[in-house]
């Protein structure tokens, strides 16, 4: 479902894959290659959402905003943000990943290359860095990234941009709206 919020209708690029049952509302840009999922909600009414290109928000997933000065959210190029997370006013630098059932709250951000793992809940204007992978309620750091998380978060952004673009022309073929709004909401237009 793609609704305005006071006269503001949300702008997604034709390559973006937008899931039926997702909801998209108001001051949000999603930009090329990206993937909405099924069940995700990404409200921009008291303030804006903006979305990088092939960037993926995995099912269930809530993005929201602070009605205050600064309160957008900002998803940069090639983030992953695992099922089920709660993103909150926050900034997620280009390639930061946060895992599933993972909570950053207001002003927080995550650099890129900086790993939030699942079910972590990173507080407000906490700053995740580059290259650390933090985890708890609240997070802390748990280690340094290693081999093994770099391959993680290498291989998961580029298999969910090859998904999204597989579901996108599955609907294409078949009728289906693959961003589930008009036209004329398209960055390109």
């Amino acid at each position: 479902m793609i609704l305005p919020y006071r006269g503001i209708l949300p702008r997604i690029d034709p390559t973006a894959f937008v899931a039926p049952g997702a909801v998209v509302i108001g001051d949000v840009e999603i930009g090329p290659g990206s993937g909405i999922w099924f069940g995700c909600i990404l409200r921009g009414d008291v303030n804006a959402i903006r979305i990088g290109r092939d960037v993926n928000i995995q099912d269930g997933t809530v993005v929201h905003v602070a009605g205050v000065e600064g309160g957008r959210t900002e998803i940069g190029d090639g983030v992953s943000i695992g099922h089920m997370a709660l993103i909150h006013a926050c900034t997620l630098e280009p390639g930061a990943f946060v895992g599933m059932r993972a909570t950053v709250m207001d002003f927080a951000v995550v650099e890129g290359g900086g790993i939030v793992a699942a079910g972590a809940l990173v507080t407000p204007r906490k700053r995740i860095p580059a290259g650390e992978v933090w985890a708890g309620n609240p997070a802390r750091l748990l280690r340094p990234a290693g081999d093994a998380d770099r391959a993680m978060v290498a291989h998961t952004g580029p298999r969910y941009v090859a998904l999204a673009a597989e579901y996108r022309t599955e609907a294409t073929a078949r009728g289906v709206p693959s961003t589930g709004a008009p036209p004329e909401t398209s960055l390109a237009g």
